[in-house]
């Protein structure tokens, strides 16, 4: 009896879905996850609401994703994705300080957050970090959560940024771009009196007494984000 020649198994590649509003960003992480034998680019979107779309239609096994995005944000849309496609994982890749957005990243559902640079390299070893089951973090993030869960509820340096809700905190990094209440509420398809109340919360929450305070407040936190190695 003749046996039949061994047909080599070909491993299927894992499809990611690309998120950020950037179509440069998108352009230079698609080169980089091609590289890799056991990855491939299925879609790109440019908001929340194309990525759901295309998730929908193209069934990724992974979304990589910024948490800045036109309408909704990063991690409204993290949420959307638990719920509606919950076997999809999650990596946040952003030009955001880690010490305010990982948590609710992880909250919300991604299995990472990882800063841009990181670099093209250390995305695709993120990605194959979460793939392997594990949590996509920075040691020092890793760290600081570990502290905080077992009791630290802030941080040294946060003037209270922990207690802001994920709107809030969108609102204050726009306010610290010196951004207008219309182009915030253009930005997050919010109205202008929505943008307001942010506002009202946000120095009632961080204790600062006028809208100048804010903005220094709002300016110094760019600034700590972009000195963060």
């Amino acid at each position: 009896m003749r046996t039949q020649p061994q047909v080599p198994v070909t491993r299927k590649r894992k499809r990611i879905l690309l998120v950020d509003d950037h179509p440069l960003v998108r352009h230079s992480l698609a080169l980089w996850i091609e590289r890799a034998p056991e990855l491939e680019v299925c879609g790109q979107a440019e908001s929340a609401a194309e990525a759901l779309s295309l998730a929908a239609r193209l069934k990724p096994d992974f979304v990589l994703t910024d948490v800045s995005l036109p309408g909704r944000n990063g991690l409204e849309l993290i949420k959307d994705l638990r719920a509606m496609h919950p076997d999809v994982q999650v990596l946040v890749l952003s030009m955001h300080d880690e010490s305010i957005y990982a948590g609710r990243a992880l909250r919300a559902g991604a299995r990472g957050y990882i800063t841009k640079r990181a670099g093209g390299d250390g995305v695709v070893g993120a990605i194959r970090e979460v793939m392997q089951g594990r949590i996509a973090l920075s040691p020092a993030m890793a760290t600081q959560l570990l502290e905080q869960f077992s009791g630290r509820e802030q941080q040294p340096g946060d003037p209270g940024l922990s207690n802001l809700t994920d709107r809030e905190i969108e609102v204050l990094d726009l306010v610290g771009q010196a951004r207008s209440n219309r182009d915030i509420a253009d930005q997050l398809n919010i109205s202008h009196k929505t943008v307001e109340s942010h506002r009202l919360s946000l120095m009632r929450k961080l204790k600062v007494k006028t809208p100048a305070e804010l903005l220094r407040l709002a300016v110094q936190q760019q600034e700590a984000e972009q000195a963060t190695p």
